[in-house]
């Protein structure tokens, strides 16, 4: 009872600072584990039981889910493809974007209104905020923000598995 009383302490304070986060339309390029806004420019953020949802359509309309922590081999939610690197870079004119570009066209089958959900560790990880933000300044309008991550998903009871593709990190 008592972990369950400070889990929702913890979650009511990350809410509230995350409200004293500017939500910026340009990439984050320092302190990338710190807590995010809890809104997102040219997307919209999904929650975990948005999510859950989305997962039980059928195999062709269902989200396509990319995990973007940047360390080595993790489990994450069933059915990622692994983006470790696309929540870096320097501008939506690097290297890095002109990869995403091509990775999003191949995974959408340039459907540019598939929705694409992007997701980190948590709630205190830019990165994904940072490769949702570069989907849509390439035009998808179906961009997720997963704000919780894989935190959010286990503490809802959600399964984890290896990414089932991994892209190479760009370079």
């Amino acid at each position: 009872m008592r972990e369950n009383a400070a889990v929702k302490w913890f979650t009511l304070l990350g809410a509230f600072v995350s409200c004293l986060v500017y939500a910026d339309a340009e990439l984050r390029l320092n302190d990338l584990s710190a807590p995010t806004p809890s809104e997102i420019p040219g997307a919209r953020i999904i929650t975990t039981e948005e999510l859950r949802e989305a997962l039980k359509a059928p195999l062709e309309s269902r989200p396509l889910l990319f995990d973007v922590i940047g360390d080595d081999g993790h489990m994450s939610l069933p059915g990622s493809i692994w983006l470790p690197g696309a929540g870096r870079g320097t501008s939506f004119d690097d290297g890095i974007q002109a990869q995403l570009a091509k990775l999003l066209e191949l995974a959408t089958r340039d459907n540019r209104d598939r929705q694409l959900v992007f997701f980190c560790a948590g709630p205190n990880c830019w990165l994904s905020y940072n490769a949702a933000l570069r989907a849509a300044k390439l035009g998808y309008s179906g961009v997720r923000w997963y704000r919780g991550g894989i935190e959010s998903w286990r503490a809802a009871g959600g399964d984890l598995a290896l990414p089932r593709i991994v892209w190479k990190r760009p370079g």
